[in-house]
C-alpha cells in the first residue's frame, strides 16, 4: 500500500518531517525533565534506589525518542523498507513521552502536597 514511501512522495515525507520534528521537541523535554531529577538526586533524600530507577525510566525514555528520531530518515533513505514499523515505533515513542509527563506531574503534585503540610 505504501511501497514508494521512501521514493520522493511529497506528502509522506512531508508528514514523516513533521513527526521527526515533534519527536525533537519531545526529546528536548525529556532532558528537561532528566535535569530535573537529577536536581532532585542532589537533595539529600532517604530512598536513592527511587531516584535511580526515575532516572533509569528517564533513560529509557529518552533512548526511544532517540531511536524514533533515526527510523523516519532511514526509512527516508530506503534502510527501512516497513512503513508500519516506522509508525509503530513513533506512537510508542510518544506513548512513553506522555507516560513519563504524568509521571513527572505526579511527583511535582506529591511534592506540592508534602510542602503545604504543617508539621
Amino acid at each position: 500500500m505504501i511501497r514508494g514511501a521512501g521514493q520522493g512522495n511529497a506528502l509522506t515525507n512531508a508528514a514523516l518531517e513533521a513527526a521527526l520534528r515533534s519527536l525533537q521537541a519531545n526529546a528536548q523535554r525529556i532532558e528537561g525533565a532528566s535535569a530535573e531529577i537529577a536536581a532532585l538526586d542532589a537533595q539529600p533524600s532517604g530512598s536513592p534506589a527511587f531516584t535511580e530507577v526515575l532516572q533509569a525510566g528517564v533513560r529509557q525514555a529518552d533512548q526511544a525518542a532517540r531511536t524514533s528520531e533515526v527510523l523516519p530518515l532511514d526509512m527516508l533513505a530506503g534502510k527501512v523498507g516497513d512503513f508500519h514499523e516506522v509508525a509503530a515505533t513513533l506512537k510508542q515513542s510518544e506513548l512513553m513521552f506522555k507516560f513519563s509527563l504524568e509521571v513527572r506531574n505526579k511527583l511535582i503534585e506529591a511534592y506540592r502536597e508534602t510542602m503545604r503540610m504543617t508539621v
